[in-house]
């Protein structure tokens, strides 16, 4: 049984919840993340890792796309990649995703109507699939804070030209807030806090302060930092 289906129901009523939406995560990757100049970079990654995370955590089906990885992009992310190790990005030649059929056969099984995209670049590899999305039916939700272009014009035209096309600006805490919806969730309440307390600074560190100091909890014992091993790297 899937944990979507042990979740108390949320309604929807235009809302996105964890069993009506499938996420789109799109060239994640080093070289993509290089040309990015409106939103700085790091924080890109975090809030990618936020979605990520958050998806695992509420059973969110997720479709991973790279292009031409090996040719120019690199490999996604493994800071995403280790959220979902055992799934492989779907490789791509087109800067737009709807073009491959791979990708779209992708969304289409997931048997959701509503997408929670992210990518980069704003004005293409997010923008394009977004618009024919919408074309094709599908209702859109542009995580913004995922995203990022070569200048603050080009991600800001992006943003206009997909909120004209129909999509829902959104960013990944409230994309997971959304999801999570009543705090009196306990099947995800840890998991979320968790999330919040390892990615949102002044916020997470609010949240471990009011456990500790207002309410007298025992502070978070957080997983041992292991240091990696050295390995060989052979040219």
């Amino acid at each position: 049984m899937s944990r979507t289906n042990r979740l108390a129901p949320r309604s929807e009523k235009g809302l996105l919840t964890p069993d009506n939406c499938v996420v789109a995560l799109i060239d994640l990757q080093p070289q993509m993340l290089f040309g990015v100049a409106n939103f700085d970079r790091q924080a890109i990654i975090n809030a990618n890792v936020v979605l990520s995370k958050a998806a695992r955590v509420f059973d969110v089906p997720v479709v991973l796309s790279t292009v031409e990885t090996k040719a120019f992009s690199g490999h996604l992310w493994p800071q995403v990649q280790a959220v979902f190790p055992d799934q492989m990005p779907i490789e791509r030649s087109t800067m737009n995703s709807w073009d491959d059929d791979t990708f779209v056969d992708a969304i289409r099984k997931s048997g959701r109507k509503k997408i929670v995209l992210a990518g980069l670049w704003t004005e293409t590899c997010v923008a394009l699939p977004t618009v024919q999305a919408i074309h094709d039916g599908y209702d859109v939700y542009v995580v913004e804070d995922c995203c990022g272009d070569v200048s603050q014009l080009a991600h800001e035209n992006a943003m206009q030209r997909v909120i004209q096309a129909g999509a829902k600006p959104v960013t990944a805490l409230s994309v997971m807030l959304e999801w999570q919806r009543d705090w009196a969730a306990r099947e995800t309440y840890d998991a979320v806090v968790d999330i919040v307390k390892s990615h949102f600074g002044a916020y997470g560190v609010g949240v471990e302060y009011a456990y500790t100091m207002v309410h007298g909890a025992p502070s978070t014992l957080w997983p041992e930092y292991v240091v990696p091993v050295a390995h060989t790297v052979t040219t």
